[in-house]
């Protein structure tokens, strides 16, 4: 297995792990009172930020750590450049990715638009943000196993 199918079966692993400790984390922390409270918009205004920042924080530490152990036990180093091959790979990844984000925002604007509650929209902006982050791991990782 080379060094960028494992890169990409770790993100794929670190994403649903941490989006998955932090909805339970978060979970407990749901407001009870009415869904269009301004302590629920405060709620899911902080759930997006502090997911973000993890998120961001977790990735680089996971990236890091990733590095070291793959160093530790291959003795390789980390590839210094990325050929056509890899950004070609890369840019059909983040293409998928964003299809799947954008995809989300339109459902999400959409449920705004057929009188739902806008908790529906924050859930559907976050899992969309989820599932376009996947799409992009898996997308790596089949095209780094199954070829352009």
């Amino acid at each position: 297995m080379t060094y960028q199918e494992k890169k990409s079966i770790v993100s794929l692993m670190s994403v649903i792990l941490i989006f998955v400790s932090f909805c339970f984390y978060m979970y407990p922390q749901h407001p009870t009172g009415g869904l269009e409270s301004a302590e629920t918009f405060r709620y899911w205004g902080a759930f997006v930020l502090k997911l973000t920042f993890v998120s961001i924080a977790a990735h680089i530490m996971i990236s890091i750590l990733f590095n070291i152990i793959f160093r530790i036990t291959t003795k390789e180093k980390e590839p210094a450049f990325a050929d056509e091959l890899d950004q070609f790979i890369s840019l059909k990844a983040n293409r998928n990715a964003f299809f799947v984000f954008i995809l989300g925002f339109v459902a999400a604007m959409g449920s705004l638009v057929l009188y739902q509650p806008s908790q529906i929209m924050f859930v559907i902006l976050i899992a969309s943000g989820f599932m376009s982050d996947v799409t992009g791991s898996i997308t790596k990782l089949y095209h780094y196993r199954k070829g352009v």
